[in-house]
């Protein structure tokens, strides 16, 4: 049976338990529990990770807090594309997030990025518990040379990643659709992409709950 939308029965009704698959996991306590600045200085998990990477300012810490519910999880650095420290948050001893450092800050010197690059590739090729990067794109702006830079590197990874656009609250009708089309064009160049986008606004939670789901469904 289908929906006026042409959607079946079946589908609303899976999609329905992942909504509540994801409220679910996210009513659970989240709490920082560990930052290392050097790989030597990780631990093996115990636990499914999902990692956030994105450009300076792109709104990873919003989206991390929206995610969870906590406004104050966490937090931007106060100086944007120079700390360059991993920070993990359990989720009810059910998923682990991996905030990774900002990319891509003007400021930067060619030594921390060129630093950035050879740590995050080390992590991400050498993390058997890590199950996705959530790649976090500003819906508002052009990609930069960076944001590519950083596809390329997780297609060598060969690890998945999702493509998260945020700050969308603010684009129209018109510019939603072109993005999102340019976007998908994007993606069906990168042998690593995951083939669904998510439109995110953390300031209006657009989207909260079905990054939700998707992060319920993939544990």
């Amino acid at each position: 049976m289908f929906s006026k939308n042409g959607i079946s029965t079946h589908q609303n009704n899976e999609n329905a338990q992942f909504i509540e698959a994801g409220r679910l996991l996210f009513s659970r306590e989240a709490k920082f529990f560990f930052g290392v600045q050097r790989l030597n200085q990780l631990e093996p998990s115990l636990l499914p990770e999902v990692a956030f990477a994105g450009r300076s300012n792109v709104g990873k810490s919003s989206l991390i807090n929206a995610l969870t519910g906590q406004k104050m999880l966490a937090r931007a650095s106060s100086e944007p594309g120079r700390t360059q420290q991993l920070n993990f948050f359990n989720i009810g001893d059910c998923l682990v997030f991996v905030d990774m450092p900002g990319y891509g800050y003007a400021k930067a010197s060619q030594s921390v990025k060129k630093d950035w690059q050879k740590m995050m590739f080390s992590f991400l090729r050498g993390r058997p518990t890590l199950l996705r990067v959530m790649l976090l794109l500003d819906a508002r702006i052009e990609l930069k040379e960076s944001d590519h830079q950083i596809m390329n590197l997780l297609d060598r990874a060969a690890v998945t990643f999702q493509i998260v656009m945020t700050k969308c609250d603010g684009l129209s009708s018109v510019q939603f659709s072109q993005k999102k089309q340019e976007i998908k064009n994007l993606i069906a160049k990168h042998t690593a992409a995951y083939p669904y986008i998510r439109f995110t606004s953390s300031q209006k939670n657009i989207g909260i709950q079905e990054l939700r789901a998707d992060l319920a469904q993939l544990i």
